[in-house]
């Protein structure tokens, strides 16, 4: 079949490397004019996504471009005594395997993964839909496919033209991240700031040029579109005012010029991603809350198990949804997981604040043998994202599992 991917950042690439893979012929179209650089945060890669990432070949380049944060040291808002903790053993206790990664390196790597395979058409965008498979661009001519696939992110403009304004729950919540000079942050560590309802850290990576500044804030929610940045820029200093000198600091590069990202902590809550020929992948369709719901990691097992089910049969419908009923229980449990992560990681309270600190010290006091047994009694915690099931398809003509 034909069919036209919108979106090149994760789940897009990552789809089109499998349905190639099954055989299929694939366009991606992206509204950028050239792959993202956005110097957004590190995401999370956990134990089914970096199977995933083994299977198509990358894993070996997304170990070696990991952000090797091993320290996490925050001040509590109000007191000067520095708190530490282990991240490794915090990552230990989530995931029998795990890697941070920067979301663009790990964008550039699922792109090379597929350039030599897929055609990527730059600096355009879907306008419309037809029930025949036509499709409209901004820019280029119209083209027909068998199918399309919305993996165009949290504001997903196929989502909007297909499904129109869906079910959506605002988690209380903003995130931000900026680009500052990378001497201002250490490899291998994270600092920060935090006190009730809001927290400021900032790390490096040993392979980037720049530092990022990370900011999470907790809010009702305010008015604003996803694309204001000078309004964005305003809210965070608002909402940071006081904390901290170093804070103020870091945003003081606010309008120096340098890369920089906002978005509210909302979910996506509509259960059906599909609609005749058209489905959603990753954030576009079930987005459990940016930075809080693991939504990386369940972006590439989503494209993985879409591919997998569009090649399990000829019908495209009933692909779509055995895709729906193969996702729909992990999808619901980020969302729950994604809720109370909020409540745990922007604590309203200083005895939030002192929890969340504390108990961050005493799990990186046990012993590592120790860490790990004890996650795993709560598959629906701290470990819920290393319970996702990576299913076997066979691969087109080939009669075996995809390696």
């Amino acid at each position: 079949m034909r069919i036209l991917v919108s979106g090149a950042s994760i789940a897009g690439p990552v789809l089109a490397y499998w349905l190639t893979r099954h055989g299929h012929e694939v366009t991606v179209v992206e509204r950028s004019p050239v792959l993202r650089k956005t110097g957004g945060h590190a995401v999370d890669l956990f134990t089914p996504a970096m199977e995933i990432s083994e299977r198509m070949g990358v894993l070996p380049r997304i170990e070696a471009l990991a952000t090797g944060t091993t320290r996490l040291t925050f001040v509590r808002e109000g007191t000067r005594r520095p708190v530490t903790a282990d991240v490794t053993k915090l990552f230990v206790a989530a995931s029998d395997r795990h890697v941070e990664v920067m979301r663009d390196d790990l964008s550039e790597i699922y792109y090379d993964a597929t350039r030599a395979d897929v055609e990527y058409v730059f600096g355009d965008s879907i306008t419309s839909i037809g029930d025949d498979g036509g499709v409209t661009f901004e820019n280029g001519a119209v083209r027909r496919f068998d199918l399309v696939v919305g993996a165009d992110g949290l504001h997903s403009n196929v989502r909007r033209l297909v499904f129109g304004e869906v079910a959506t729950t605002f988690v209380g919540a903003y995130l931000a991240v900026l680009s500052v000079p990378r001497e201002l942050g250490e490899p291998g560590a994270m600092t920060g700031h935090i006190g009730p309802g809001r927290s400021a850290a900032m790390y490096g990576a040993r392979h980037l040029d720049d530092a990022r500044a990370v900011f999470l804030f907790r809010s009702p929610e305010l008015a604003c579109h996803h694309r204001d940045v000078p309004r964005h820029k305003q809210l965070l200093r608002e909402a940071f005012a006081g904390l901290h000198p170093q804070v103020d600091e870091w945003m003081s590069y606010l309008d120096s010029g340098r890369a920089f990202y906002f978005d509210s902590i909302t979910q996506l809550t509509q259960d059906t991603w599909s609609r005749g020929r058209v489905a959603l992948v990753g954030d576009a369709g079930y987005c459990p809350g940016p930075a809080i719901g693991g939504s990386t990691s369940l972006a590439v097992l989503g494209a993985y198990v879409l591919a997998g089910e569009l090649a399990a049969g000829a019908d495209h419908e009933a692909a779509f949804a055995r895709y729906e009923n193969e996702m729909r229980d992990v999808v619901h449990r980020s969302r729950a997981f994604a809720l109370g992560m909020a409540k745990t990681l922007i604590p309203s309270s200083r005895l939030g604040v002192w929890g969340l600190t504390r108990g961050a010290q005493l799990l990186t006091a046990l012993p590592s043998w120790l860490v790990r047994p004890l996650a795993k009694l709560n598959s629906k915690g701290v470990r819920l994202h290393d319970s996702m099931r990576v299913r076997d398809y066979e691969v087109q003509g080939a009669g075996v599992p995809a390696p």
